[in-house]
């Protein structure tokens, strides 16, 4: 049983790397530790030394490898092992969003992906973004729509990916509501303005909704075993809750607003879709009374000019 006694966070994380080499590689040995964290030998075998004593029977010395190997009775106390962690630190090293020293593996298994269609987004935009978020500003940004380029006046309160893209979560001040914009397509950014917003009355943006998927009836039963098992469902479903205004994002990421496709390539099902086109339809209507009522607090008037 590990004592229960406070060290330096630095040896903690070694002790962390100690059981990750052991965990997911099978061996380590000194030099990996002196590699890794830039240490003398004699540091790394204090390391190796105040493991072993703290660790009872994780590690043992192969003398015909001359390394570390875990122990039968192998149970991590520093690292959390997590499939899906590590796989996401090799997406990240193919896509150049992590560097080759932040993964541990002495050698890299064989590993590829498809690559993904990166959408630029300049970084100067991305800061004078986050400076408006930060001070609940507006910003001018020339806005490239799928119909036109012109310049709006919007007022970011979040950011969301919907899987492939980028999106502000804005109060639009010319339509008076809130809405998603790609923020790649940002042409340019100008200056901050003082805004009168509430982002309680993004309704869409606050409010989350369950979505219950469950293999596309269309499929085979060894089929629908297959796809349970992908998803990891329990009783043949997966509970998955999300903001209102990224269902939309997900329900078409999935391919779950085609009914016309095939099972096998759709694949899931939303078992509850009335209930969350009902709950996106009532967050539209809940939101727009929000911003009616503020706005008529604030100058006697709807939105919009309304009467």
């Amino acid at each position: 049983m590990m004592k229960n006694q406070k060290r330096p966070w630095t040896q903690n994380q070694r002790f962390e790397f100690i059981e990750w080499k052991l965990f997911w590689e099978g061996h380590l040995n000194r030099k990996d530790l002196e590699t890794q964290f830039d240490i003398s030998t004699p540091q790394a075998s204090v390391d190796l030394k105040r493991y072993r004593e703290l660790a009872d029977g994780n590690i043992e010395y192969d003398g015909t490898e001359k390394s570390f190997v875990p122990s039968s009775k192998l149970v991590p106390n520093f690292l959390k092992p997590s499939a899906d962690r590590l796989l996401l630190q090799l997406r990240a090293l193919l896509s150049s969003a992590l560097s080759r020293r932040d993964l541990w593996f002495r050698s890299l298994p064989a590993v590829d992906m498809v690559p993904d269609l990166v959408r630029h987004v300049d970084p100067e935009c991305l800061r004078k973004v986050l400076q408006a978020l930060r001070t609940r500003s507006a910003v001018d940004v020339e806005y490239q729509s799928l119909t036109n380029s012109r310049w709006r006046r919007i007022a970011p309160h979040a950011l969301a990916f919907d899987g492939h893209r980028w999106h502000l979560r804005a109060w639009a001040c010319d339509r008076e509501d809130f809405r998603d914009f790609v923020l790649s397509r940002i042409d340019s950014i100008g200056e901050l303005h003082e805004v009168e917003y509430d982002p309680e009355d993004d309704v869409a943006w606050n409010r989350k909704v369950l979505l219950q998927l469950c293999p596309h009836p269309g499929l085979t039963p060894e089929q629908r075993l297959a796809i349970q098992r992908d998803y990891d469902m329990s009783e043949g479903q997966r509970d998955i809750e999300l903001r209102l205004s990224m269902a939309y994002y997900f329900i078409k990421r999935m391919n779950l607003d085609l009914p016309d496709l095939p099972a096998a390539r759709v694949q899931l099902c939303i078992a509850n879709l009335a209930e969350v086109d009902a709950a996106i339809e009532r967050a539209k209507k809940d939101g727009a009374e929000r911003i009616a009522m503020r706005l008529r607090s604030v100058t006697g008037q709807h939105p919009l000019g309304q009467p």
